[in-house]
């Protein structure tokens, strides 16, 4: 069981920047994983196993993207309890993202804007780093102590109408490393990203990843699942036709969601006006919309991973009866730490 309260460390964490706030932990979490200071985080993991997209999830609580883009602190994070962690997003090359200060608190709403901009150190930076971490040392050893999700995107340089291209050189990158790969097509801090979301562009850009995705299997004899993460912003229409294009090109799962660009729950709170997506507790009810949508559409076997919003163990009992399958955590670590992911998970196996 961890030996730091979160109650301590938070009042000192959200005295600073919050970007300099999250610099700081990932720093120390990098730099403590594998040693003693580990217990200043580590919790059991909750058993509660679950068959879904052809894996085996320990339980059914995850770490959203963005939270590690570089991938320098998987067994950190694996120490936490998580059944499942996903890292990135990456791009092919390197860059620095959107200008700074681009991360905002917004405490009295449990929330978040960030317009980060996929910053990271690029495609092979990000292999070495997960190549280097125990969990995949396990996992090669037959060990298999959580589920490691890839999530890729395309560099801000990359015109929108070149994307694919950009997709398809993460996902041939990643794919030997990867429990599953995550499409993001949903940051709102990716000028057009959000683009590849509609009818044509989506259909397109999935039939090119799934044909990729075939040649590799053929190749490494090991079918890897692709999940797309996509937005809370969208109509009930544009999910239903996003739901018939992932089952059109075989997709094995959706994400459901991203942050929104709504600001309705936040009107008149400091930093509300900044761009960027909104994450925390004001995406909760948007997000379940999206994932009730999403399993009308799709029908009851299709996997669906819910995101957004969760900042208590019954925030994550809502998602699963949304709809979701497994759920991930992201904006509801940084305000209530560690001990919201066995919280969770404990939440969830009891609904059985």
């Amino acid at each position: 069981m961890s030996l730091l309260p979160y109650a301590l460390t938070r009042p000192f964490l959200f005295h600073l920047d919050p970007e300099a706030a999250h610099d700081l932990t990932m720093q120390t979490l990098a730099r403590g994983q594998g040693t003693p200071l580990q217990w200043a985080w580590q919790q059991p993991a909750v058993s509660d196993p679950l068959q879904l997209a052809g894996l085996s999830f320990p339980n059914r609580v995850g770490l959203a993207a963005g939270l590690d883009k570089n991938a320098r602190c998987i067994d950190a994070l694996a120490a936490m309890g998580f059944g499942f962690v996903e890292v990135g997003t990456v791009t092919p090359r390197p860059q620095p993202g959107n200008p700074k200060p681009r991360m905002f608190r917004l405490p009295q709403k449990q929330a978040l804007i960030n317009r980060l901009g996929f910053n990271n150190d690029g495609l092979q930076a990000f292999i070495d780093n997960v190549q280097r971490s125990r969990v995949r040392g396990e996992r090669s050893a037959g060990r298999q102590p959580l589920l490691l999700g890839l999530n890729i995107g395309k560099n801000a340089a990359t015109p929108i109408e070149d994307a694919t291209r950009d997709y398809l050189q993460c996902l041939v990158g990643v794919y030997p490393h990867a429990d599953y790969v995550t499409v993001n097509i949903s940051s709102p801090n990716t000028q057009n990203l959000r683009a590849l979301q509609s009818d044509a562009a989506l259909d397109a850009l999935l039939s090119a990843i799934a044909a990729e995705r075939e040649r590799l299997a053929q190749a490494q004899g090991r079918r890897v699942p692709i999940f797309v993460k996509i937005a809370p912003d969208l109509d009930e229409a544009q999910v239903t036709v996003i739901a018939a294009t992932l089952q059109r090109h075989g997709m094995d799962g959706v994400i459901a969601t991203n942050t929104t660009i709504s600001r309705d729950a936040v009107q008149g709170l400091p930093h509300a006006g900044e761009a960027g997506g909104l994450s925390g507790a004001p995406v909760r009810d948007k997000s379940n919309a999206v994932i009730q949508q999403l399993r009308a559409a799709l029908g009851a076997q299709f996997p669906i991973i819910g995101v957004g919003g969760i900042l208590s163990a019954q925030d994550a009992v809502d998602k699963i009866r949304a709809g979701a399958d497994v759920v991930q955590l992201y904006t509801g670590l940084i305000y209530q730490g560690p001990a919201l992911v066995g919280q969770a998970a404990r939440a969830i196996r009891a609904m059985r």
